[in-house]
């Protein structure tokens, strides 16, 4: 009986990267007898996403997310796709799914993030104690500077996350719309509050103006995306403020 033996060829990116986009090692292993190869090869990648000891390299979930959430913000659902999340956020695939299950979570995800980290200048104008007047110039000029802020993407998620939807991602602008909705029902309510008050007249329709301040919110997070300067947006702000009823009409009714 011939003497067998074992040849183990171990090379370094040998394949460059794996069908997950990661650097790997190739195996090659041939049985051989008496120095002569019998033609078995198998071949096993090595996954260097890995640690020493078998554990996959720890991320920041909150670092991840933002990174995810301005390709969002950026490009909107459907235009980004998983390799350029796999490397803005660098993740692997499984990571990302292990992490955030899926796609469309991961978006919801990155929505829930933009409210809680980007609109701070909408709630902060709502809510805050001055005449209504001051409350809405105050939402608008923070939407021109928020929406043309250097080093971010320009505009509102909300606005241009899916602003054209394929039938399979409606889900995603029904999501985006009921955030939308959501602005515009909380204007209406601070100027139902100003009316209240006494800062608007009685038989001012604040449903109807809550929509066309949010319909100029929302063309000035499209211009903002087009290249308008905060200059330019803040001249669309004050255009919109010139509609509310002069603070001496506000007892009129």
């Amino acid at each position: 009986m011939g003497i067998w033996s074992l040849l183990v060829l171990r090379l370094h990116g040998l394949a460059g990267r794996s069908s997950s986009g990661l650097p790997c090692f190739v195996s090659i292993v041939t049985l051989c007898v008496a120095s002569k190869s019998t033609g078995f090869v198998s071949i096993t990648m090595d996954n260097l996403e890995k640690a020493r000891g078998g554990r996959p390299r720890a991320f920041d979930p909150d670092r991840a997310l933002d990174a995810a959430m301005h390709l969002f913000w950026e490009h909107g659902y459907e235009a980004t796709s998983l390799a350029m999340l796999r490397e803005a956020m660098g993740l692997t695939p499984p990571q990302i799914y292990n992490a955030f299950t899926d796609k469309e979570t991961l978006f919801r995800r990155a929505l829930t993030r933009y409210h809680e980290t980007e609109i701070g200048f909408a709630l902060d104008a709502l809510s805050a104690s001055v005449p209504t007047h001051e409350a809405i110039r105050l939402l608008l000029l923070g939407a021109a500077e928020a929406y043309s802020r250097p080093g971010k993407p320009g505009g509102c998620l909300f606005v241009s996350g899916a602003l054209a939807a394929s039938p399979q991602a409606q889900a995603i602008a029904d999501e985006l719309k009921s955030y939308r909705k959501a602005s515009e029902a909380a204007i209406a309510q601070r100027l139902a509050k100003g009316q209240v008050a006494g800062d608007l007249p009685e038989g001012f329709s604040v449903e109807s103006f809550a929509k066309y301040i949010a319909g100029v919110m929302n063309g000035m997070s499209i211009q903002a995306r087009d290249g308008a300067s905060a200059e330019e947006l803040r001249i669309m702000a004050q255009t919109a403020l010139a509609a509310l009823p002069p603070e001496e009409q506000k007892r009129g009714a």
